[in-house]
């Protein structure tokens, strides 16, 4: 049963129950969250909303969770990319992180002078959405053929979207006395005034600027660092802390931890969570698909990024555990899957690719690292002088040349698929017009490394969409038991509270959505993706 519904914020609107193969559809008929929650007991329908992330939150509020749906929303977004439209599907996406409403808070409320409030939003045409819903199976069916995948890709994408929604309602566990103790210890007593620095970073900042011998440089200004640097003596052309701890000058130590800690502060210091965190949760809004590879993006929070120095705050209530897994090495075993690569599938079969990797390549196991190096610079486009990248080159040449096809597509202004068939945008006509031989051709070999890696990270990202959808039902089973409920998802890694004893069950779960991802995903390739999780009462336990 597919039903597509139209509600406002607020609530109100319709539901229209659409046919199957041959059917008649059903007229539509007022709805509500109460509506909708008894529809969902009683038939489970796969939904058909206009925009998952304008339309969820309100409905799980009121308590109608969905188990299945049809964002039209995401949909499109891919569709226009499979069809070549990148600026639509760029605006589409673009629309999606602007409409969303918040999941925890209830919708903005109106003027306080009922004379100059705007007008409610109207009810969107359940009817409307039903016949967009049609003309989307129409272009999937026309796309079939040459994107046999992108069916999938579109089921796990608007899974992910009810995913997002939930996973943004019931935020992240944080401990507040947890995160105030880490921020002491780092940065010193919470300042009185969030325009005064933290003692310890005010003393970095006075030791650097002695070191440089300008009491009035400004480290968190860019061009008045990089000048500061200059004056004092130091050829730096960047801040970047890698550049800076090439030289010997005893304004670096100061600097790079300045830069660190101020980071911290900003990113995750008490002004974040005063903001973010609300009665011990921490609650991020995601953008499934936001970036162009499919990976998710937040609309702030920084969740996609919990930096380590604070991860002792996420800690699991009084009778919870965190269940948590990161696929190891996801995007080169998603290479050696796509290419067929017979000796790197091989190497996939362990659990430390990379070293397994140089030990086939340059026979010394040991170095691990340099083979990391070359392999991600492959991936990447970086790194063509290197012995190790030739040596990846004589030893897995398929691999390697499935990345060279996809850069030279990229350069001559084609698009590249993922596995299931998200599609890169590609290169604007005009994008080289009137430009010299030498920089035209250098905009073009940037463009092939972008298809080199879209390959690669947009397919990681389907593997990735999978795994949420089919987590996401194997929770629905376990919350008839206690809570479960995924809380943290970044690129190849989740996270999942549950009650203590549901954790040997959920970590079954999450290993048995990885290895149904990896089927679904990557095929009959023989290729092993790790997906090992562990049930930890802190996430800074996290394997």
């Amino acid at each position: 049963m597919h039903a597509a519904l139209a509600l406002t914020p607020d609530g109100g609107g319709e539901v229209r129950v659409l046919p199957e193969e041959g059917g008649v559809p059903v007229d539509p008929r007022p709805a509500d969250a109460a509506e909708v929650a008894e529809l969902e007991r009683s038939a489970s329908p796969r939904w058909v909303l206009a925009d998952v992330a304008a339309m969820y939150p309100g409905l799980l509020r009121a308590g109608a969770r969905l188990s299945r749906c049809h964002d039209v929303a995401s949909t499109e977004a891919l569709l226009l990319g499979a069809e070549g439209d990148a600026e639509g599907a760029a605006a589409v996406t673009a629309a999606r992180a602007g409409a969303a409403t918040s999941a925890v808070e209830p919708a903005p409320q109106p003027s306080l002078f009922d004379d100059e409030a705007a007008p409610p939003p109207e009810a969107p045409d359940a009817e409307g959405v039903g016949a967009a819903y049609a003309d989307q199976l129409a272009r999937l069916e026309r796309l079939r053929e040459r994107l046999p995948g992108l069916g999938l890709l579109v089921a796990a994408e608007s899974a992910s979207c009810l995913a997002a929604v939930e996973m943004t309602a019931v935020g992240v566990p944080w401990d507040a006395d947890t995160h105030d103790r880490l921020l002491a210890e780092l940065l010193g007593p919470r300042p009185s005034s969030a325009s005064v620095r933290p003692a310890k970073l005010q003393a970095l900042a006075e030791e650097a600027a002695a070191a440089l011998d300008n009491p009035r440089v400004n480290l968190d200004s860019q061009v008045d660092l990089l000048r500061s640097l200059r004056r004092a003596g130091l050829p730096v052309t960047s801040t970047r802390r890698h550049e800076l701890r090439r030289h010997d000058h005893p304004a670096v130590a100061p600097l790079v931890r300045y830069r660190e800690l101020a980071r911290l502060h900003a990113a995750h210091g008490w002004a974040w969570r005063d903001q973010w965190v609300r009665d011990g949760r921490f609650h991020p809004e995601y953008v499934p698909g936001g970036v162009v590879s499919g990976r998710w993006a937040t609309r702030g929070g920084g969740a996609l990024q919990i930096p380590k120095a604070v991860r002792a705050a996420v800690v699991a209530p009084p009778g919870r555990l965190l269940v948590v897994a990161d696929a190891g090495q996801l995007e080169p075993r998603v290479l050696a899957a796509l290419a067929h690569d017979p000796g790197m599938i091989s190497a996939t079969a362990e659990g430390d690719l990379y070293a397994a990797l140089a030990r086939e390549a340059l026979g010394r196991p040991e170095a691990r690292a340099e083979m990391k190096v070359a392999l991600l610079s492959a991936m990447y486009g970086g790194g063509a002088g290197s012995p190790a990248l030739a040596a990846l080159r004589r030893r897995f040449p398929a691999a390697l040349a499935l990345l060279e096809t996809a850069a030279r597509t990229g350069e001559a202004g084609g698009s590249v698929h993922s596995v299931l068939g998200r599609t890169s945008p590609p290169r604007s006509p005009d994008w080289l017009s009137g430009l010299a031989d030498a920089v035209a051709g250098a905009r073009s070999r940037a463009y092939g490394r972008f298809t080199r890696n879209f390959v690669i990270q947009a397919s990681a990202a389907d593997w990735a969409a999978v795994l949420l959808a089919t987590l996401r039902l194997s929770l629905a089973d376990l919350r008839d038991r206690g809570f479960a409920e995924l809380v943290f998802f970044q690129h190849d890694e989740v996270v999942v509270e549950v009650d203590t004893p549901l954790a040997d069950a959920a970590v079954d779960a999450v290993r048995a959505a990885g290895a149904t991802a990896t089927r679904l995903v990557l095929g009959d390739t023989g290729v092993h993706v790790p997906l090992e999780a562990r049930a930890v009462r802190s996430y800074a336990d996290r394997p």
